[in-house]
């Protein structure tokens, strides 16, 4: 495993963006490419000047929405006994997706954007998504949405950190956590912060 992530990250230092792209649409197509190890190590690009902070996060954007896609019709076209069938092959696990399932279920087309912000869950709502048929236009729509926060808090923790990116990494699908615990707080101050002044 090690090997791998060492792989990937000299693929990002030597490609730059398109190495991104082609990462998180791998990673957001069910192929088990950890977005913490990309986004991290780009924000570390850009730390070093290598990388533009807002190209890294459009191209992270870009890719996972290519990926979404990939998975989404998948689910559209396949269903679920293709993904039972064949989803082993790509190392898809079974109970990943229907734990995706159980998200979509209880929070239908929603869940598309909520999930983003979560661990394991973010890369295998697609498929439930296509699963149901939902409209195409807001399934992108609200991937994109989810995408955003997702992808600019992980790539600027990396900047933040510096050489020290990997902690990003180490704590893996933690991070998932406080990347959206930390939203939670940005949206809850600004929320407070409005409802204050409307109300003084």
């Amino acid at each position: 495993m090690e090997q791998f992530f060492q792989a990937v990250i000299e693929y990002i230092s030597l490609w730059g963006y398109a190495a991104i792209v082609i990462g998180m649409a791998l990673e957001s197509a069910c192929i088990p490419v950890p977005s913490e190890l990309i986004f991290g190590f780009a924000g570390y690009l850009v730390y070093l000047g290598r990388l533009d902070f807002t190209l890294a996060v459009i191209a992270g954007v870009v890719g996972g929405l290519i990926g979404s896609v990939v998975a989404y019709y998948v689910g559209f076209y396949g269903g679920q006994p293709f993904i039972a069938k064949y989803g082993r092959y790509v190392l898809l696990s079974k109970r990943n997706v229907e734990l995706a399932q159980k998200w979509f279920d209880h929070y239908g087309l929603k869940a598309v954007f909520i999930s983003r912000l979560l661990p394991v869950v973010r890369t295998f709502i697609s498929l439930p998504a296509g699963f149901a048929k939902v409209d195409f236009g807001k399934f992108i729509f609200y991937t994109a949405l989810g995408s955003i926060p997702w992808t600019i808090g992980l790539i600027y923790a990396g900047k933040l950190l510096g050489e020290n990116w990997q902690i990003i990494n180490t704590i893996g699908h933690q991070a998932s956590l406080i990347v959206a615990v930390g939203l939670a707080a940005i949206a809850l101050y600004y929320y407070r912060r409005r409802h204050t002044k409307q109300t003084s």
